[in-house]
């Protein structure tokens, strides 16, 4: 049995946040309080429940209205949330995303579920509810990184996670402790200084940035579930990360740094109190997010892979997205309005995985 949120209703959002932040497969973007950060979206959600009233499933909908067109694309990052071999209740859900699709003239719905390319079953399972998979998406063609590099706490202490990195990782974290790298956990009032170090590090790395104010959003709407991390040398800005913290997983999501003092180690020591903030509730995973062409040892990219190596964690490769495309719809004069609003209305084109690639 399925329902569409009541958005004023607070006992039910309640009840849905408490569903989601504790599942296995929760995600901080399946959060309603991701909504506050989404501003240029709307979106709906949907509840399934068994027959005694109790949640079984839920997934959040982002809802996009493409320019002049009136009708609207429909993403789901890392949803539903649910167990993926509950066929009744995945085809609940839906079913009820079913009926904001007619709502809002959806074109098209994109999930990409927390399952992996090994959840053959799963995967199986969302294929026999009319979705298309490709399982070898290129690098960087979907909206989430497919292969992320996570380290698993187990429930090990920070001692313990701290001997089994490799020792050139250890060794530079107390460099960095040394020589009187500061790492601290910032507001808002710290958005600047992290701010200049993005733009330099977009520009050096050749990358498109989000808005401050989108960072902004992120640390007001999502509140103690996410944390701006700062590294200064001398009262210096060194480097900066934001991570949230969410369904038992810490994940660092947008990180930035000087090109200055770099012998000081700031980003390992940085990686360091966000992994001890993991540990410290008691967190099952550890995140370090997207690390692609990671087998290509000659890409620009393959550096990120091994800074995050050294963490002795593992790669994790999602199974990716999960696309219905409907009729009724042009999707060649749908790209090209996207394109057109992109130059002139600057709002991301139908595609939107430009915009959204950086993620959420």
């Amino acid at each position: 049995m399925n329902e569409i949120l009541n958005k004023n209703d607070v006992k039910t959002r309640e009840e849905y946040e408490n569903f989601v932040s504790n599942h296995i497969n929760g995600n901080f973007m399946q959060s309603l309080c991701w909504t506050g950060v989404k501003k240029d979206w709307n979106y709906e959600a949907v509840i399934s429940r068994d027959k005694n009233g109790t949640i079984k499933g839920t997934a959040l909908v982002l809802i996009r209205l493409i320019p002049f067109l009136g009708c609207s694309f429909l993403y789901s990052p890392h949803g539903p949330v649910c167990d993926y071999r509950d066929t009744e209740t995945l085809k609940d859900i839906f079913a009820g995303i079913e009926l904001i699709r007619k709502k809002y003239r959806g074109y098209e719905l994109r999930v990409d579920p927390c399952i992996t390319e090994n959840d053959k079953i799963e995967i199986e399972v969302l294929r026999n509810l009319e979705f298309e998979f490709n399982e070898n998406a290129p690098e960087l063609t979907t909206i989430q990184a497919r292969n992320n590099y996570i380290l698993r706490i187990n429930g090990r202490s920070a001692d313990e996670i701290f001997e089994s990195f490799h020792k050139k990782w250890r060794y530079n974290i107390r460099v960095a402790s040394r020589k009187g790298v500061e790492c601290k956990v910032c507001g808002t009032e710290c958005l600047d200084d992290f701010y200049m170090l993005m733009e330099e590090t977009g520009k050096r790395d050749g990358f498109c940035i989000r808005s401050k104010e989108y960072f902004r959003r992120m640390l007001e709407s999502l509140g103690e579930h996410c944390r701006l991390y700062m590294c200064y040398y001398n009262g210096e800005p060194l480097s900066g990360a934001v991570a949230t913290q969410y369904a038992g997983k810490t994940c660092y999501v947008y990180g930035a740094s000087t090109a200055q003092h770099r012998n000081v180690m700031p980003n390992y020591l940085m990686q360091w109190n966000m992994i001890c903030w993991a540990v410290e509730n008691g967190c099952s995973i550890y995140d370090f997010q997207g690390i692609p062409f990671y087998k290509n040892e000659n890409h620009p990219n393959y550096g990120v892979y091994r800074f995050k190596q050294g963490f002795n964690g593992e790669v994790l490769t999602y199974a990716g997205e999960f696309v219905k495309k409907y009729s009724g719809f042009n999707s060649g004069i749908i790209e090209k309005i996207g394109i057109l609003s992109r130059r002139f209305l600057h709002v991301s084109p139908a595609g939107l995985l430009d915009m959204c690639r950086r993620h959420k």
